[in-house]
């Protein structure tokens, strides 16, 4: 049985209902993540968001996992039903191991060291050019 990290707390009530019931068929199929990804058509580290709540499991993977455990899917998928519109549409915290996208501001704050960087090359190579006595053909 796999010895499952705790749930992010901003999980609400049924997207968590749903992670442990997908946890727990997960353990009954006694399927490793490597194992269950190639036996379905998602990934090991796809799995691994699914399991550990970080992301919403797809209809389908609910699906795949009813199917690899030989499951009734009409139940799990009800449970899906509800958690859907329940599911966190943002990042959940720390607690997920997701990273945040950096701010805006500091994309801004390095395209303009990129622009100056630039700019800076441009007028030292027209006063090279300028500095360099013409040629003479």
């Amino acid at each position: 049985m796999t010895r499952w990290q705790p749930l992010p707390d901003a999980l609400p009530r049924e997207a968590r209902h749903l992670v442990e019931q997908l946890r727990a068929l997960k353990d009954r199929t006694g399927l490793s993540l490597a194992e269950l990804a190639r036996r379905t058509a998602y990934s090991k580290s796809s799995w691994q968001r699914y399991l550990s709540g970080a992301k919403q499991p797809p209809r389908g993977a609910v699906q795949a996992l009813c199917r690899v455990a030989g499951a009734d899917q009409a139940r799990l998928l009800a449970v899906w039903e509800l958690a859907d519109p329940t599911w966190p549409r943002g990042a959940l915290g720390p607690a997920v191991g997701v990273a945040a996208p950096p701010p805006a501001a500091d994309y801004r704050r390095w395209r303009a060291a990129a622009l100056v960087s630039f700019a800076v090359i441009v007028v030292l190579l027209a006063g090279l050019l300028w500095a360099l006595p013409p040629w003479s053909g």
